[in-house]
């Protein structure tokens, strides 16, 4: 049997390289640093990142240089009502409504895009040509090329967006692309923030939303199908086996007692069913699941103590993670290319292995 510690203990001075894929969940990102903060004591380094959403807002963090301690200090001091443009209650949602018609959205989203602006260029970060990864600048692979990969969707065309990558399909040189502007549009919750817009080569114009649409957890970037790995891609993932804030929905609905009430709160419903979907084994073995505790992705009412349970939440979800995952198991497991029997036949052949061994004890 591997020994499960080779890859889980840091030896003075050793570097783990790896990738991570962060998913979408609003305000309970801070989940993600959590986790990374046991990353990084364990020796993790971050080649690649992707991320949807609040998982962009970590991983154009993690890309721009920023530790898991400094991530930690900007969230603890962000008041999350900022992103929704103004903190007072608006009992007639006036202008809520009217933004929402004519542009289709609640809240304008500008404060998520001035805020990253301003923590990236600490960092001398601006634009994707600053997150060139060295070595790899005429990769004609382009997801080796730069460190940084965001998700957003494409509603227009029915399609995930890949950025930079996919700012070709827009006559935009990806280096170019503005690392805060993408991160806003993979964090334009629909119908939430007012949507942003590209231009196509033909003149029309593409609506781009929230990433998670279509794709809140893409795993799927920075392996090769066939291709022996030589350093993990981990998942940092949220999840609740409970309704995902159906109380806070609840709430926010018998506050409202309207139909912009119940969008908000279907909204929220949208976002967390991503935590309930179908996940392969080779996924799955290599994704740090962290409970969310049944706080919505909307909830920018976040309290001080709320921030402080979801980033410990993440911690604790690593370290069981990391205490069992080896990636040399990994490979041997999932990376000869050889297919497992499928999920359901592992299970019923579980299921009469131990039925087998209570029937002779018994007899």
């Amino acid at each position: 049997m591997p020994d499960i510690a080779l890859t889980t203990v840091k030896q003075e001075n050793s570097v783990i390289h790896a990738s991570a894929v962060f998913e979408g969940g609003g305000v309970r990102g801070i989940a993600h640093v959590g986790a990374l903060t046991v990353a990084e004591s364990l020796g993790y380094q971050w080649d690649y990142v992707a991320g949807t959403s609040a998982g962009a807002v970590v991983a154009a963090f993690v890309a721009a240089g920023y530790s898991a301690e400094e991530m930690r200090e900007i969230m603890q001091e962000v008041d999350y009502r900022k992103f929704i443009d103004h903190p007072l209650f608006d009992l007639m949602h006036f202008s809520e409504v009217i933004r929402m018609i004519a542009k289709g959205g609640f809240y304008t989203g500008s404060y998520i895009e001035t805020f990253m602006r301003e923590k990236l260029q600490k960092k001398g970060i601006q634009k994707f040509g600053h997150l060139l990864v060295k070595g790899q600048e005429d990769n004609p692979d382009p997801f080796m090329r730069y460190r940084l990969t965001i998700i957003a969707s494409d509603i227009t065309g029915g399609r995930i967006l890949r950025l930079p990558q996919d700012a070709v399909l827009f006559g935009q040189n990806p280096d170019d692309l503005d690392v805060a502007r993408a991160v806003r549009m993979s964090a334009s919750l629909p119908f939430f923030f007012v949507p942003m817009y590209l231009k196509q080569a033909d003149g029309t114009a593409s609506c781009i939303v929230d990433g998670g649409l279509l794709s809140n957890f893409p795993l799927f970037l920075f392996e090769r199908p066939g291709v022996q790995p030589d350093k993990p891609t981990l998942g940092f993932r949220l999840v609740d086996p409970h309704p995902v804030g159906a109380h806070i929905q609840a709430e926010m609905f018998s506050k409202t007692n309207s139909k912009i009430g119940m969008l908000k709160a279907l909204l929220s419903t949208m976002l967390s069913a991503h935590d309930k979907l179908y996940m392969s084994d080779s996924t799955f073995v290599r994704t740090i699941a962290i409970p969310a505790n049944g706080i919505s992705a909307t909830q920018f009412d976040l309290t001080h103590e709320q921030a402080q349970m979801l980033f410990e939440s993440g911690e604790q979800a690593a370290q069981k993670f990391f205490s069992t995952w080896n990636f040399e198991a990994y490979k041997a497991t999932f990376g000869s290319g050889k297919p497992l029997p499928p999920r359901q036949e592992q299970l019923h052949a579980a299921m009469q292995q131990q039925a087998t061994g209570q029937l002779s004890n018994v007899a």
